[in-house]
């Protein structure tokens, strides 16, 4: 008779193995990647009396994967964020939880707004643009993108939301630093502007985790800054008097986002931002 396997018993074993390798998160994830392959919610896991042998063997398979450094992301097909389940895969970037700070300061800048208009820059898989869109039902909402293989991911996920939200945000292949092509999309009208741009510096070491993400959409030259500088001007070109601005940066260069949006001579109130944790994240600012 073949030993029934307890749920217990395979997170501890899968918790030990991701941290021998080295993974941040072990049990977070262990839990992520069982509730995955018994097709339930991490929550009911404890309702769980045991799993059968090709379940076992196909959370061992996952485990190896993600002890690997393969992202718990792509293993499974999906990235949570906000309200939202995000398709993510090779080729896209994968949204985190801490960029979920810029949406909720969004929402409450458009509270009680008509109609606003909202523009994702660097959208990658569209979870600045879906997450507006989906907490704030009177958005129109533009996302922009300039990588081929992200703008599939993108699109896949505006096409899975429900209609009233999906049909509430157009897609756009545009490079954020063209002043030109950007306006031409878009005009110069928007009332808000959201962006989770590259903005590592080249030099700057990263988890192997980080290192599955598209190059082009973690890393911004040397300072981290060859994105947001140039974006500052496209930004305040498609801005009418009085919108926000929220833009997501590495924990080492506030001030110099600060400074590249005071030099595009275009905002005030120019404000930077911590998380909860007391790192500096995103910088804010109010179009004159």
């Amino acid at each position: 008779m073949t030993p029934a396997h307890r749920p217990v018993d395979e997170l501890a074993w899968a918790a030990q193995i991701l941290a021998d390798a080295g993974v941040e998160s072990p049990r977070a994830d262990a839990r992520w990647l069982l509730a995955w392959v018994l097709d339930v919610e991490p929550g009911r896991l404890p309702l769980v009396d045991e799993v059968t042998e090709a379940q076992v063997d196909a959370f061992h398979d996952a485990v190896g994967r993600r002890a690997a450094r393969e992202p718990v992301q792509h293993i499974i097909g999906v990235a949570p964020f906000g309200p939202l389940e995000l398709a993510v895969g090779p080729g896209v970037f994968v949204p985190r939880p801490e960029t979920e700070w810029l949406v909720e300061w969004a929402t409450d800048r458009l509270a009680g707004r008509t109609r606003p208009m909202v523009v994702d820059l660097c959208s990658g898989s569209g979870a600045l643009a879906l997450a507006v869109a989906t907490t704030v039902p009177t958005a129109e909402v533009a996302a922009v993108e300039r990588a081929s293989e992200a703008l599939v991911w993108l699109r896949r996920n505006v096409a899975a939301v429900p209609a009233a939200v999906g049909e509430r945000v157009a897609v756009h292949q545009a490079d954020v630093t063209d002043v030109a092509a950007v306006t031409a999309l878009l005009g110069s009208e928007v009332d808000l502007v959201v962006a989770n741009p590259p903005y590592v510096p080249a030099t700057v070491p990263v988890s192997p985790e980080v290192a599955a993400d598209p190059a082009d959409a973690v890393f911004a030259g040397s300072d981290g800054m060859s994105v947001i500088v140039p974006m500052a001007r496209t930004i305040a070109a498609i801005t009418s008097p009085g919108a926000y601005v929220g833009v997501e940066h590495d924990d080492t260069t506030a001030d110099a986002v600060v400074d590249a949006l005071a030099q595009a001579d275009a905002f005030a109130d120019i404000e930077p931002h911590h998380d909860l944790t007391g790192r500096p994240r995103f910088v804010t600012a109010r179009r004159r």
